[in-house]
């Protein structure tokens, strides 16, 4: 009898964590910030310099297309959101995350994600963000926002997040 609680306890823990609408919502998976920098889901937003109203107001993450790590227009257009804020604020330096679905095979969404970190960091530096302020990192399909075999759990994990670390004075 204890050997079947034992077998149950995964199961309560994934159904914890479950979206009501089929997706994993969180758990130990989720956004990537809060892995680092937990004190900034603490942040006030109302500060228009925390990494709060950046996450917030300004958005760190945009989203691809599948297979792909061309920006789109609205891609763009929420890096062009970052880059303002980003060159007003000159005190952190920014590491950008590439990221991708669960499809395909680990070393594929790797380099995936690397490209797409990339072109985040090539149109920040096109937009007058300084280059040496930036790093980035691909987390493949190991870091996904949702779990589900749906399109639209697919299309959350297909991006890049742009994080703040404290860094220059």
């Amino acid at each position: 009898m204890r050997l079947i609680h034992l077998a149950f306890v995964p199961f309560l823990a994934l159904v914890a964590c479950t979206d009501p609408e089929g997706g994993f919502n969180g758990g130990l998976l989720g956004d990537s910030s809060s892995w680092d920098d937990p004190a900034a889901n603490a942040e006030d937003q109302s500060d228009p310099t925390s990494q709060a109203f950046f996450e917030k107001k300004i958005g760190n993450r945009v989203l691809f297309e599948i297979n792909k790590y061309t920006l789109s227009s609205s891609a763009k257009a929420g890096l062009d959101e970052q880059a303002r804020w980003l060159i007003d604020n000159p005190q952190y330096v920014i590491i950008i995350e590439g990221h991708a679905d669960e499809q395909g095979t680990r070393e594929y969404n790797l380099a995936l994600g690397f490209r797409r970190a990339q072109s985040a960091q090539e149109y920040l530096v096109s937009r007058g963000v300084s280059g040496l302020r930036l790093k980035t990192r691909s987390y493949g399909k190991e870091r996904p926002l949702e779990i589900c075999s749906a399109e639209r759990c697919y299309a959350k994990n297909r991006r890049s997040v742009t994080l703040l670390t404290a860094g220059l004075s």
